[in-house]
């Protein structure tokens, strides 16, 4: 009589979420972006929530300004979070920052936390574009690229070798503009940024 047989299952990717939510907010008065209210709580939980929901996991998330009186204030409960020292420099330290931590993982999708328009459809669509460890995936927004972006694991150092200032991955992304996977999210999320006083209104 044979011995049943293990069933076996294709590997699920892991698809790690990446938040930077570093910034001061600069010409918002000094506020740190991480901590502006909307709908009660912190724009970091709600983003944390963005890409849980959409599929992604681990979560890992940078800090930079007031790092501290985020910890306090923020429940990041269950996420990898490192401080960013730099955040001054810009997006890139904190991306560079980020893609250090993150350990075993197929890909990353990015996430900025002042973009509270962007729910967890855009990133669930954007995640499943997911195809290998080489996959460059991005959101589009009536056909221009915009975030989350994702990352498969074999280009992070490409991209941390690139990231400077406020550029982030934007000059690699450039550079391989033939490999990206453009993913429309325009039907489902509004890619506006909170940078400004005016752009609080979009805060509930």
């Amino acid at each position: 009589m044979s011995s049943p047989r293990t069933p076996t299952h294709p590997h699920q990717p892991v698809v790690a979420g990446l938040l930077l939510a570093a910034g001061g907010g600069r010409r918002l008065g000094g506020r740190p972006k991480a901590l502006l209210e909307h709908r009660g709580r912190p724009l970091v939980e709600h983003a944390v929530r963005t890409l849980r929901e959409g599929g992604c996991g681990p979560v890992h998330v940078v800090l930079g300004a007031a790092a501290d009186r985020v910890r306090e204030e923020a429940d990041l409960t269950g996420c990898a979070v490192r401080d960013n020292p730099a955040w001054e420099e810009g997006m890139g330290s904190s991306l560079r920052v980020g893609l250090a931590s993150l350990g075993p993982a197929d890909a990353v999708l990015v996430l900025l936390v002042d973009q509270p328009g962007i729910g967890a459809e855009a990133v669930a669509r954007v995640r499943a574009a997911y195809r290998s460890r080489s996959s460059l995936a991005a959101a589009a927004y009536g056909g221009r690229r915009g975030h989350p972006v994702l990352f498969g694991a074999d280009r992070w150092d490409g991209i941390a070798a690139g990231a400077e200032g406020d550029q982030g991955a934007r000059a690699y992304l450039r550079a391989h503009a033939d490999a990206i996977t453009l993913v429309e999210c325009g039907d489902v999320a509004q890619a506006y940024d909170i940078d400004t006083p005016e752009d609080l209104r979009h805060l509930r």
